[in-house]
C-alpha cells in the first residue's frame, strides 16, 4: 500500500525543484533518467538550480543546450563526454576530490535539496536495492530534503550496502527504460603489450584492482593463467566477470570481504548486470569504505592498475586533464594508488602510451607528441603526487619509481620513454636542473 501511494509522474517530481536548488543525481547507470531528460521543460519557471553529478550517462538537454544556462548549472565529480562539450559554455564546473571523501567533502559544504537516482522495486520487506553504486548515493539519501528514486524492474538487486527502506523514500517514479551500458573497450597492440607486462608482476592470490580502457581491459585478458585471485575494486567491470567465471577469482586469499567480490559501483554490459543481479558473492559498498586507503591496504598483496594522460620527469601524473581543460576527473586513482601501497606486498600501476597524436594549433597538422614530459602542460591537474607513485608502464617497459631521487626517475622514465624523444628529453632534464 505504501508503494502505490508515493508514486508520482515525472511532471509532478519535476513541479517540486525550485529556484536555487541543489540536486544530487546517482553515477553514471544510477542517474534519475527520467528525470534529468525532462529537467530542461520547467527553464521557465526556475532559476540557478545546480546539478551535481558523476560520470555521467545522459546527454540532458538542461546542461548541453546552452540556452537552458540561464537556469541550470551542472558540478561534476567526474566528467564524461557529454560535460566535456558542455563545459565550453561556462556553466559546468568540476569538484576537486578523491572518489573515496566526494560525498564525505560535498556535504561539509552543502546537502542537497533534492537527491534523484534509480533502484529495484522494493522486496517483501519494503527494501529497494539502490543497484548499480553507491559511491555517494546512499549518504547523500540519508540528508536530502526530499528523495526521489526511478523504479525500474530492468536493473539488477545487488548486495553489500544498497538496501534503502521504502519508508526513507519520498516519492517514486515507475520507469522501463534500458540501463546504460558501457562497451568494452577492445584493447589494441600496444594495450596488450603494456598489459602482458603488468600480468608478468601479478601473482596467485593477489588482490586485484582495474580501472577502466583497453589497458586495464589487456591486463584482464592476461590473468587466465592465475589462480584465487581476490577482487577488491571501485568499479566493477565486464572484463572481471570473464575471470570471476572461468574461475581466476576466488577470493580464498583476502584477508577481509574473504571470498567476496567488492566495489563501490559496476559500470559494463548487460552480461554484468545479468551477472550481478541476486548474486551474493558480490557486495557493492559505500565508497566510503571500498576506497578508503586505510581499508584498501588491509588486503595483503593488493595490485592498483590505473591509467594516466602523461607524466613529467620527477612522476608526477596527470590523469584527468588537459592542460587547465577537465578531461575526466580524479576519481579512485590517488585512493587505490595509495591503498595498494599500504598492504603488505602491495604494487601500483600506473599505465600510459608512450606517444599520443595531438593537432598543432599553428599548422593544423596532427603530430606525434611524447606523453613522458619534463613538465605537465601549464595548468594540468597532479591526480597522482610524485610522492605516491610505485610504477610506470609505457609498451617499453616499467619504471619503479618508489623511493628513487628526481635523478633516478628522470634516467628510469627516460628508459620506458619513445626512443625518438629520449635525447631531447634528457637534453631538457638537464636544462631545468633535474640532473647535471
Amino acid at each position: 500500500m505504501i508503494y502505490r501511494e508515493k508514486l508520482i509522474t515525472v511532471e509532478k517530481a519535476l513541479s517540486l525543484v525550485k529556484s536555487g536548488d541543489t540536486i544530487v543525481t546517482g553515477l553514471a547507470a544510477s542517474e534519475g533518467r527520467a528525470f534529468l531528460g525532462q529537467l530542461h521543460t520547467i527553464s521557465d519557471k526556475v532559476t540557478k538550480v545546480n546539478v551535481v553529478n558523476c560520470l555521467p550517462m545522459l546527454q540532458a538537454e538542461y546542461f548541453t543546450n546552452a540556452k537552458y544556462q540561464h537556469a541550470f548549472s551542472v558540478d561534476g565529480w567526474f566528467f564524461t563526454g557529454p560535460l566535456r562539450k558542455a563545459q565550453k559554455t561556462g556553466e559546468v564546473s568540476f569538484i576537486p576530490n578523491h572518489l573515496h571523501l566526494a560525498g564525505v567533502d560535498r556535504l561539509a559544504y552543502e546537502k542537497p535539496n533534492i537527491y534523484i537516482g534509480n533502484a529495484t522495486k522494493p522486496d517483501q520487506h519494503g527494501y529497494v536495492s539502490l543497484s548499480l553504486s553507491n559511491v555517494y548515493e546512499k549518504r547523500m539519501i540519508e540528508v536530502a530534503d526530499i528523495v526521489i528514486l526511478e523504479i525500474n524492474d530492468k536493473l539488477p538487486r545487488t548486495f553489500g550496502d544498497m538496501e534503502v527502506h521504502i519508508s526513507d523514500i519520498d516519492y517514486l517514479i515507475e520507469v522501463d527504460y534500458e540501463i546504460p551500458t558501457l562497451i568494452d573497450a577492445k584493447p589494441n597492440m600496444l594495450d596488450k603489450i603494456i598489459g602482458k607486462s603488468i600480468a608478468e608482476h601479478i601473482n596467485d592470490g593477489d588482490c586485484i584492482q582495474l580501472g577502466i580502457g583497453g589497458i586495464p581491459n589487456a591486463v584482464a585478458e592476461s590473468l587466465y593463467n592465475k589462480k584465487d585471485l581476490g577482487i577488491h575494486t571501485e568499479m566493477l567491470t565486464s572484463g572481471m566477470v570473464n575471470l570471476i567465471k572461468a574461475g581466476v577469482v576466488t577470493g580464498k586469499r583476502k584477508n577481509i570481504n574473504k571470498g567476496k567480490i567488492v566495489a563501490t559501483f559496476a559500470l559494463g554490459n548487460k552480461k554484468l548486470y545479468d551477472f550481478l543481479d541476486n548474486n551474493p558473492s558480490v557486495e557493492l559498498r559505500g565508497g566510503n569504505y571500498v576506497n578508503d586507503p586505510c581499508v584498501i591496504g588491509l588486503n595483503d598483496n593488493q595490485v592498483s592498475i590505473n591509467t594516466t594522460i602523461e607524466v613529467d620527469l620527477t612522476g608526477q601524473c596527470c590523469s584527468e586533464s588537459i592542460g587547465p581543460v577537465q578531461y575526466s576527473g580524479t576519481g579512485g586513482q590517488a585512493d587505490t594508488a595509495i591503498g595498494a601501497q599500504r598492504a603488505i606486498n602491495g604494487r601500483s600501476f600506473i599505465a600510459l602510451y608512450s606517444t599520443t597524436m595531438v593537432r598543432n594549433k599553428v599548422t593544423g597538422e596532427r603530430e606525434r607528441i611524447s606523453k613522458i614530459v619534463p613538465m605537465l602542460k601549464q595548468g594540468a591537474a597532479v591526480t597522482l603526487s610524485r610522492n605516491d607513485v610505485d610504477m610506470v608502464v609505457t609498451e617499453y617497459g616499467i619504471a619503479h619509481l618508489k623511493g628513487t631521487s628526481i635523478r633516478d626517475r628522470v634516467e628510469r622514465l627516460i628508459a620506458i620513454a619513445h626512443p625518438d624523444y629520449r635525447e631531447k628529453l634528457m637534453e631538457d632534464a638537464r636544462e631545468i636542473g633535474y640532473i647535471n
